[in-house]
C-alpha cells in the first residue's frame, strides 16, 4: 500500500471492543483491526489506546503517517468542538480528547457520536447512497439514532439524535437517563427480551403449555428465531415489539420526513415477515407524508458491524 494518499482511519469505540479500520477516501475499508477495551480508563488512558490502535491499523495496512488526511472517532455520547461533553458508558464528561489524542498521533482528528458515524457510514457507502436526507436508527441494549440531514450530520448543540429518550409511554418503565417511559425502554432488545418473558409468565398463568426451545429467549435474536419456528410467547412479544418500535418510528418519519430510515444492529436480522413487513405497514398507516404521496422508505442498514468505523472515518466530508 505504499505510497498510496487520502487515506482515512475511522475508530469506532465499542463497550467491550475499539475496532479501527484503514479507508480510502471513498470509505472503502483496506484493512482492520481490534483491541478489547474494559470501559472507563480514564482521559489520557483512553486517547492513548486510540492513538496506540490507529499506528497499529497503519502498519497493518503498510501505510505511512503522511498518507493520512483524517482521523475519524466515534464515540458513545455527546461530543462539539473536539471535545467529549459527555459519555456516561465509558466516564468521559467534557474531555478535550481532539487535542490528548493529537499530543500522541499528530493528524488531523474528527470526533462523532456512534450512532451518527453509523449513519454516516450508511449514508455514503450502505443503503443510504444518493439520498439528500436519511436516518438511520440502531436497535440493541438501547436506541440510537444518526441524522443525516441535507447531506450532513445534523448534532445541533451536540446531543441531537438521542431518540430513544423520546418519550412514547408517559410515566412507563424507568430509564437510565432518569425519566419514565422512554422509546428504548420498549425498542430495545432488552425491552424484547422482556415482552417474550411476561408473554410466557401470561401464558403459564392461564394453564397454556410452553413449547420446546432450543434455547432460552435472552437475547433479541433468540427471540425472533423463536417466532419464527412458531412459540407462541415468542410470537406475541414480537408483534408487541414491532407495535412498540413503529411508534417511535412515525415520531421520527413525521418529525424529518427522510428519504429513508434504515434499521442497525442485531435485531434488524429479524425475518422480514416478522419485522420489516409489519413495520412498514403499520407507519404506512400513520405517517403524515401519505397525504403528500411521499413516503420514507424503511429499509434494513447493509454495512453491519463496520457501519461506525465507516462513518468514523468518512467525519471529515459529513460533519
Amino acid at each position: 500500500m505504499t505510497g498510496k494518499t487520502g487515506l482515512r482511519i475511522g475508530i469506532d469505540v465499542g463497550g467491550t471492543a475499539l475496532k479501527a479500520g484503514l479507508t480510502d477516501g471513498e470509505g472503502a475499508v483496506l484493512c482492520t483491526r481490534q483491541r478489547p477495551f474494559d470501559g472507563p480508563c480514564g482521559p489520557e488512558r483512553f486517547a492513548q489506546l486510540l492513538a496506540e490502535l490507529a499506528r497499529q491499523v497503519l502498519e497493518d495496512g503498510g501505510a505511512a503517517m503522511e498518507a493520512v488526511e483524517a482521523v475519524g472517532i466515534g464515540i458513545p455520547g455527546a461530543v462539539a468542538g473536539g471535545r467529549v461533553l459527555y459519555a456516561c458508558n465509558i466516564a468521559l464528561r467534557d474531555v478535550p480528547l481532539e487535542a490528548l489524542f493529537r499530543r500522541r498521533l499528530d493528524l488531523p482528528v474528527y470526533l462523532g457520536n456512534d450512532a451518527d458515524c453509523a449513519a454516516a457510514g450508511e449514508y455514503r457507502c450502505g443503503t443510504g447512497r444518493g439520498c439528500r436526507d436519511f436516518v438511520a436508527v440502531t436497535l440493541g441494549t438501547g436506541v440510537g439514532a444518526g441524522l443525516i440531514l441535507n447531506g450532513r450530520i445534523y448534532a445541533g448543540l451536540g446531543a441531537a439524535g438521542e431518540a430513544g429518550h423520546m418519550v412514547t409511554h408517559p410515566g412507563g418503565i424507568p430509564c437510565t437517563c432518569g425519566r419514565r417511559g422512554c422509546w428504548e425502554q420498549y425498542a430495545s432488545a432488552p425491552a424484547l427480551v422482556r415482552m417474550a418473558h411476561l408473554a410466557e409468565r401470561s401464558r403459564l398463568d392461564a394453564g397454556l403449555p410452553s413449547p420446546e426451545r432450543s434455547g432460552p429467549l435472552t437475547d433479541g435474536r433468540a427471540v425472533f428465531e423463536a417466532a419464527r419456528r412458531g412459540d407462541p410467547a415468542a410470537k406475541e412479544a414480537c408483534a408487541r415489539y414491532v407495535e412498540e418500535l413503529a411508534l417511535g418510528i412515525t415520531n421520527l418519519i413525521n418529525l424529518l420526513h427522510p428519504e429513508k430510515l434504515a434499521l442497525g444492529g442485531g435485531i434488524s436480522q429479524a425475518p422480514d415477515e416478522l419485522l420489516l413487513l409489519p413495520l412498514r405497514k403499520l407507519t404506512a398507516r400513520a405517517c403524515y407524508g401519505r397525504h403528500c404521496g411521499k413516503t420514507t422508505e424503511l429499509v434494513r442498514a447493509e454495512l453491519g458491524n463496520r457501519a461506525g468505523l465507516v462513518g468514523a472515518a468518512l467525519l471529515k466530508d459529513v460533519s
